[in-house]
């Protein structure tokens, strides 16, 4: 099984900055993709961005340029630095990870963290 740890978020003015980390751990034979998604109340899920094995990202185009998606594989742990951040960015952010373990390829998702962008 894989557990997956966020930190960070957490409440900030329009034009600020905030990071959330997410670290994934138990008996994880290698990752594949990492990444982060978020929910808005009301709203559906939706990508914010995506970091592939060899480091090959993508994001949303409602914050390319604002948020940048990087990972740390000697310790399992994906990031996403938020800036310029505006209130339509307040959101739930839930990590995602695609790992193998002996069960096979499967995806996990993180508790969620709150993220409050206040005008």
């Amino acid at each position: 099984q894989v557990q997956l740890v966020e930190s960070g978020g957490g409440l900030v003015q329009a034009g600020g900055s905030l990071s959330v980390s997410c670290a994934a751990s138990g008996n994880i034979l290698s990752i594949n993709a990492m990444g982060w998604y978020r929910q808005a109340p009301g709203k559906q899920r939706e990508l914010v961005a995506v970091i592939t094995g060899i480091g090959r990202t993508n994001s949303a185009d409602s914050v390319k340029g604002r948020f940048a998606i990087s990972r740390d594989n000697a310790k399992n742990t994906v990031y996403l630095q938020m800036n310029s951040l505006k209130p339509e960015d307040t959101a739930v952010y839930y990590c995602n990870v695609e790992a193998y373990t002996m069960l096979g390829l499967r995806t996990y998702w993180g508790q969620g963290t709150q993220v409050t962008v206040s005008s």
